[in-house]
């Protein structure tokens, strides 16, 4: 099926540009709403904001990986990173990490979630082509109502001319006495009730085209016009080719706000999937690196030699010649130093090496019980389910209701305008024998200008049936999946 949007937006932006911007179309109005309208750009911020959620949701699947580094000076009672002991004294740190993991099983929850989002962007983009074909109907009517009003403005400068005509002849009949000067003072009288008629017959085109500027969302002192297109010259479909059951197929299968219902039901399956998926066990695989540099760490840089072990029963000697001779050990005192970043070696560079960790494991989460929380969460996805199931079933039988509904009012519309087109061969007969009887001088000026004004109601009439009928031949025709032309 053809949509309104891929077809109007494929040659907007040429056709908005090729013809003189003061002469509009219905198909460079409804492509020019589309682009913007505020109803529509909303619809499509919608979509994007659920197009990012969507590439979030997929995302969260991945491995995480997080960086990490901080330094600074510690001041009193602390513990040493690099010892993990008691200090007392003041000292500067530096360390590093980098922590990451991953979700091994999840009953399918992250995935299900993904689906759900992705879904849901789906029903989006849907109601974004909802918000356009609504605005294209609108603009549609409003079109229509412009060239309606164009065509009584016509009408009513017709019916000027005719005034004319006759009060120039009833001018010459009067003068010679043939006619009383009441009958030339009746037909001026018409004369400036018909001026009056055409100049609010003109009011009337000028406050539609407004309104369509307006729904244009166009300055309302911009240039504006439309193109006229003869009501007769309009193609349309005939009846055998609109028949309710079968455009309500179509638009069943095709219509974006079907297909956005029908999305956001499996969208609710999939999140009842995962809040099921909240009563299984989750087992995840998590890592850690890290490392620390402390400048109060303390490393031995030399030895001195501060005396000999005392010796005693257990320390060895050499008997020679009856005198004991004491092996006592060397006592050698260290000589620590303190690790700074201008260290020439084991500095800060050795020190990070040397306090160099990493850890590797597994979670396993196994639910038991959080207050029900769980379960609450799935009951109400299942009756969210169930909700949208029915909001499916009601769009679904919305639109035939409108379906049929617009069939019968194109019904009506098409009798209509039958009985009109009557009137107006009756009452332009009527007016022609009402004509001659004045000619004749067999008939009073206020019985022509009755037969003239219930032709001119007449012709009114019939162009508005005319007007109705094609909007109502359009309607059926953009249920079916016909782009809105004419």
């Amino acid at each position: 099926m053809k949509y309104i949007l891929s077809l109007f937006l494929i040659g907007s932006s040429l056709s908005l540009f090729a013809q003189d911007p003061a002469q509009w179309d219905l198909q460079t109005c409804v492509a020019y709403a589309i682009q913007h309208n505020i109803s529509v750009q909303q619809a499509d911020v919608q979509a994007r904001l659920a197009k990012l959620q969507a590439e979030s949701a997929k995302s969260s699947q991945l491995p995480t990986i997080n960086g990490s580094s901080g330094m600074g000076l510690r001041i009193g009672r602390s513990i040493d990173p690099t010892t993990n002991g008691f200090t007392n004294t003041q000292f500067l740190y530096n360390n590093f990490g980098l922590n990451g993991g991953v979700q091994l099983f999840n009953a399918g929850k992250l995935k299900n979630a993904a689906d759900a989002t992705n879904l849901s962007w789906q029903a989006s983009e849907a109601d974004k082509q909802t918000a356009s074909n609504d605005i294209s109907l609108s603009v549609a009517t409003f079109y229509l109502q412009v060239l309606s009003t164009i065509e009584q403005s016509e009408i009513a400068k017709i019916q000027i001319l005719q005034t004319k005509e006759q009060l120039l002849a009833t001018k010459k009949r009067v003068e010679v006495g043939l006619l009383p000067e009441l009958n030339l003072l009746e037909l001026e009288t018409q004369l400036a009730n018909d001026s009056s008629t055409l100049i609010s017959a003109l009011s009337n085109v000028e406050q539609s085209k407004l309104s369509l500027k307006a729904l244009l969302n166009l300055d309302a002192g911009q240039s504006f016009d439309i193109i006229v297109q003869p009501v007769d010259k309009i193609k349309m479909q005939t009846f055998a080719d609109l028949q309710p059951d079968y455009v309500f197929t179509l638009a069943a299968q095709n219509l974006p706000n079907v297909k956005a219902a029908a999305l956001r039901v499996k969208a609710a399956q999939k999140n009842t999937a995962v809040a099921k998926a909240s009563f299984f066990p989750s087992l995840s695989f998590g890592y850690n690196l890290s490392t620390n540099f402390s400048n109060s760490f303390k490393y031995v840089s030399s030895y001195e030699l501060s005396g000999f072990s005392t010796p005693n029963a257990a320390t060895p000697f050499i008997n020679m010649s009856g005198t004991k001779y004491y092996v006592q050990s060397p006592i050698y005192k260290s000589v620590s130093a303190t690790r700074t970043f201008s260290t020439a070696w084991k500095g800060w560079g050795d020190q990070l090496n040397n306090n160099f960790g990493q850890s590797f494991g597994f979670q396993l989460s196994v639910p038991i019980f959080n207050a029900n929380q769980s379960k609450i969460a799935y009951q109400q996805s299942k009756l969210n389910f169930k909700s949208v199931i029915l909001q499916a079933e009601n769009t679904q039988r919305k639109l035939k209701q409108d379906i049929y509904a617009a069939y019968s009012n194109a019904v009506v519309a098409s009798n209509k305008l039958n009985a009109t087109q009557k009137a107006v061969v009756s009452a332009e007969k009527t007016f022609q024998f009402a004509s001659k009887r004045y000619e004749l001088g067999l008939l009073g000026t206020i019985e022509l200008l009755n037969n003239q004004n219930n032709f001119l109601k007449a012709k009114v009439n019939f162009k508005a049936a005319q007007y109705e009928y094609v909007f109502r031949i359009k309607l059926l025709e953009f249920y079916k999946g016909e782009a809105l032309s004419l």
